[in-house]
């Protein structure tokens, strides 16, 4: 293995602990639960990591979830 898939590796372990401990700490506060359009930025910023060997791949991919998570932002304080 790479040096940058050993760390792409170990990125997305840490990712998913970290949601992993969200969810089972935040388990009884029900206003902050992960939206479907936060999972899906999400899904798009993981998914750009995995495929970051193709820089224009995975740099849209991370753009894309950034954008969903701004726009999630936005609406969670619009409804507020």
């Amino acid at each position: 293995m790479n040096p940058s898939q050993i760390y792409i590796a170990i990125s997305i372990i840490v990712l998913g602990i970290i949601s992993l401990l969200v969810l089972f700490v935040n388990k009884n506060n029900k206003d902050k639960k992960l939206t479907p359009l936060a999972g899906l930025a999400f899904g798009f910023i993981l998914a750009g990591i995995i495929f970051g060997d193709d820089r224009l791949i995975g740099y849209s991919l991370i753009g894309v979830g950034v954008i969903l998570a701004i726009i999630d932002m936005i609406k969670k304080l619009k409804s507020k």
